[in-house]
């Protein structure tokens, strides 16, 4: 079957965005932030939602699964989908959803605009402790969004009455933070960390690796650290996403990828792209078998 990711009507090119979420609940926040009318269009192994957004903009909404395998993988099906049936490809992808809050820096209801994506536990247990895969020598960990991409949007979350809103490094996990010492570690290790989800980085990776930029918008339902569930605010953390979308100014994020220069497509296996940005100390690959 021949997967064609068209628009209905034929006219001149519009925006195209890519927003991924986990689960259906986040992708129904979303859309009722747009507004409009939704649509369905199938993909392999599923189907997003396209909306005409009265900006312009055609966004798909993508609801992807959960955690950073299932995020690249639907990602990367909708983005090799739409370069292979009308050899277009997006202009923006955003990973969004909520997310747990690291305090004080993001409590319950903040929205968070990613500063920096970061998998925070993509490595190996050493003696000397964790060692992620940029020190290991194997790659990167970090991706990081167009900085005026990230002030757009602020300031439109802002001018729009969004006055809990932060920006800074969202770390991306397999494993949610349960407990105070996991939490502990993982500021120590990420000190302007602000939020953890579990999607962020595979979709930057998937939309790096089609030399599309990307960026990650999340709302807050819990605090991170013990599990208790009481303390969740997933309702609220939903209605501050559909705001957050709400408002986003998606025909000015267009404008924007427009004007500043695209990147090469990343291929498999290939060092990353100028998004990807390495940190800490580089370690011969052959020195990650030790520990």
């Amino acid at each position: 079957m021949t997967v064609r990711l068209t628009d209905e009507q034929p006219g001149p090119a519009r925006a195209r965005l890519l927003v991924v979420v986990a689960v259906p609940a986040e992708a129904e926040a979303v859309l009722r932030g747009l507004g409009g009318t939704a649509r369905r269009v199938p993909l392999p192994g599923g189907a997003l939602d396209r909306v005409a957004h009265p900006s312009g903009a055609t966004v798909d909404v993508l609801a992807g699964g959960v955690g950073p395998g299932a995020a690249a993988a639907a990602a990367a099906t909708a983005l090799t989908a739409l370069s292979a049936s009308t050899g277009d490809r997006y202009d923006l992808v955003v990973s969004a959803g909520i997310a747990g809050g690291f305090a004080p820096r993001a409590p319950i209801g903040t929205t968070v605009v990613a500063g920096a994506i970061v998998a925070a536990d993509l490595g190996a247990e050493t003696p000397d402790g964790f060692a992620d895969v940029t020190e290991l020598g194997f790659g990167t960990v970090r991706h990081t969004p167009a900085p005026a991409t990230v002030a757009l949007v602020a300031e439109a979350l802002r001018a729009a009455g969004v006055d809990a809103l932060v920006t800074g490094t969202v770390l991306t996990v397999s494993t949610v933070t349960g407990s105070a010492g996991r939490a502990a570690a993982l500021t120590a290790r990420h000190p302007d960390a602000v939020a953890e989800a579990m999607e962020g980085f595979g979709v930057a990776e998937a939309a790096a690796r089609h030399g599309v930029p990307a960026f990650e918008l999340r709302t807050v339902s819990n605090p991170v650290g013990p599990r208790d569930r009481s303390a969740w605010r997933i309702g609220e953390a939903l209605g501050a996403l559909e705001r957050a979308f709400a408002a986003l100014p998606f025909a000015a994020l267009s404008l924007q990828t427009h004007a500043a220069p695209a990147a090469e497509p990343q291929a498999a296996g290939q060092p990353p792209s100028h998004r990807a940005d390495p940190s800490g100390p580089r370690r011969a690959p052959k020195e990650a078998g030790r520990g």
